[in-house]
C-alpha cells in the first residue's frame, strides 16, 4: 500500500512526529514521581506527631517545601499527559474536543498553581 498519497501527506494526515516526546515526558514524570512520592511518605512517617503545628513546621523548611512544589508540578503534569492520551483516543467531535482541551489545560494548571501558592505561603511564614 505504501505511504499513502502525496496529497494526504501534504494535508497532514499522517504522523505528527510528536509521539516520542510525549512518551519520554510521560516516562520521566513517572520516574520523578517514583523519587518524590517515597520521599514524602518517608518524611511524613518519620515525624514525631502528625498534628497541624508539626506538619506546618516541617513544610516550612526549605527541602520539604521544594519537594512539595516539585511534587505539585510533576504530578499535575503527569496527570495532564495521561488525560491528553485519553482525549486524543476517545473524543472525536470538534465541540467536545475543544471543551476537553480547555479543561485538561486549565484544571491541572489551576491545581498546581493553588498547591504551589499554598506551599510558598507556608514556607514564607504565612497562615
Amino acid at each position: 500500500m505504501g505511504n499513502g498519497t502525496s496529497i494526504g501527506r501534504v494535508r497532514g494526515l499522517g504522523s505528527s512526529h510528536h509521539g516520542t516526546g510525549h512518551f519520554l515526558s510521560s516516562r520521566l514524570t513517572a520516574v520523578g514521581n517514583l523519587v518524590l512520592i517515597p520521599f514524602l511518605m518517608v518524611s511524613l512517617l518519620l515525624m514525631p506527631s502528625h498534628d497541624y503545628a508539626t506538619v506546618h513546621a516541617w513544610a516550612a523548611k526549605p527541602l520539604p517545601a521544594t519537594a512539595l512544589i516539585l511534587i505539585m508540578i510533576n504530578t499535575f503534569y503527569h496527570a495532564r499527559l495521561g488525560i491528553q492520551v485519553m482525549l486524543e483516543d476517545y473524543v472525536h467531535e470538534d465541540g467536545g474536543k475543544i471543551a476537553a482541551w480547555l479543561f485538561i489545560n486549565f484544571v491541572p494548571f489551576a491545581g498546581a498553581a493553588f498547591g504551589i501558592v499554598s506551599v510558598v505561603r507556608i514556607a514564607l511564614g504565612g497562615a
